[in-house]
């Protein structure tokens, strides 16, 4: 006002209506409405909020009288109150987000922040959150109306330790007018996908270079578990191991194809090594033996593995999902207390490794020579699995052994066919 800022934090407003709003669910939309007028200037500002009770975004409209330019700098706190029983873990996802024009979506963790920072804008949204919460601020309008959020201003906190202020700025247009929405709620994924602009991905899934891959993944697994859980009124708990046991049937022809691949190649490896000692100082000769043997035989050594990687992508988007899906926040399944955190006696992990070296043991009991880095890994890899999975959320534990559980049948009936195989010779070469 006249070259100078108004602190619209300090002053005194009058409320309308006075006695405030109390809402329940199924009721209208109401409003709030804020004015203040300064005491000695031509100046006004007003500004109402209107909430609606069965959602998490509330619409922020006002204007600036008395004013031929301004520019309006919304608050947007110093980030989420930490509420989890981990609140070390709760305070390390604390994160400012901005989704720019240009840039797209770019995430800064609190904790990585040194100094003051100016985000350029024109941005699509500016946000803070913690792990399960966030607080954002979406403009009303198209793209580069001047109302749009020209940035976001983020310093860290001299009165709070470990928490950062941050603040937008809009440009008020010409009558002196601003609107925009803002979120306060939970990180649900329907209903970030509902606010538009790409606000469903505030809190960035995984590494950068793999998010457009586990984007789509861990929106096909979100769908499927609400979908189990609200159509078949069944606990979370249930539904991961219903998960579990329907992605190996999902995956059985695939695992089949690769196991017969592997038997197939079990029964060429006589000829193998056969042509490998004899053409052993021959490299061009060993290489036209080793097509002609592929050829007539349908020996591929890679044949076998591919369709072991399929899960992975689906273990990896199950870790992220866990990390921050407010849907598995605090639900208990068993002695779990909570299906987004570990398992605070341990059991699950120390199945998923038994259940890990029963399936390398039946695997292995059947092959012909089992070579002692083979052995080591069936000792090794069960114990290594438990050191790094005692520390992940259980239903991510559940979800894994189940997985394991549902494949043993098929792993005993493929170690029963090699054991049929070694009593055999060489198969006769496939017909063309």
């Amino acid at each position: 006002v006249e070259a100078d800022t108004v602190d619209l934090r300090s002053v005194r407003f009058q409320v309308s209506s006075q006695e405030g709003l109390r809402m329940r669910a199924g009721d209208a939309p109401a409003t709030l409405e804020f004015r203040y007028e300064h005491p000695t200037q031509t100046f006004a500002f007003e500004v109402e909020y209107t909430f609606d009770p069965d959602t998490y975004l509330v619409e922020v409209r006002g204007r600036a009288e008395g004013l031929s330019r301004g520019l309006l700098v919304s608050d947007l706190g110093v980030g989420p109150a930490i509420n989890e029983f981990d609140q070390e873990r709760d305070s390390t996802n604390l994160a400012y987000v901005v989704n720019q024009i240009q840039e797209g979506v770019r995430s800064t963790l609190f904790s990585d922040l040194e100094g003051p920072v100016i985000e350029e804008g024109p941005l699509l949204w500016a946000a803070t959150r913690n792990t399960y919460f966030v607080v954002g601020i979406l403009p009303v309008g198209q793209v580069g109306d001047p109302q749009y959020l020209g940035g976001l201003l983020a310093h860290p906190a001299q009165d709070v330790g470990g928490r950062v202020e941050l603040a937008v700025t809009q440009s008020l247009d010409a009558g002196g007018a601003f609107e925009y929405l803002m979120y306060a709620g939970p990180q649900d994924y329907a209903r970030l996908s509902a606010v538009g602009s790409e606000f469903q991905d505030v809190n960035p899934v995984g590494w950068r270079f793999l998010r457009p891959v586990l984007r789509p993944i861990i929106g096909v697994i979100m769908w499927v578990l609400v979908f189990f859980h609200t159509s078949l009124a069944i606990g979370y708990g249930w539904v991961l191991i219903l998960v579990g046991i329907l992605m190996r049937i999902v995956l059985f022809p695939l695992n089949h194809k690769a196991m017969r691949a592997n038997l197939r190649n079990m029964a060429v490896q006589p000829l193998v090594k056969e042509i490998q000692t004899k053409y052993k100082d021959q490299p061009e000769k060993l290489q036209k033996e080793m097509i002609k043997l592929y050829k007539e035989h349908g020996f591929n050594p890679l044949a076998g593995c591919w369709p072991m990687l399929l899960p992975w992508p689906v273990l990896i988007a199950l870790f992220f999902v866990f990390q921050n899906t407010i849907e598995l926040r605090g639900v208990p399944f068993a002695w779990l207390p909570d299906l987004s955190t570990a398992d605070p006696l341990y059991i699950l992990p120390v199945l998923l490794g038994v259940s890990m070296f029963v399936m390398q043991w039946v695997s292995m009991r059947t092959m012909e020579e089992v070579n002692p880095q083979m052995k080591m890994m069936m000792w090794g890899m069960p114990i290594f699995m438990v050191v790094i999975f005692i520390n992940l959320p259980s239903g991510l534990n559940l979800y894994y052994l189940t997985a394991n559980l549902a494949t043993l049948p098929q792993t005993w009936w493929i170690s029963k066919e090699r054991q049929k195989v070694r009593g055999r010779g060489p198969p006769a070469p496939a017909k063309a």
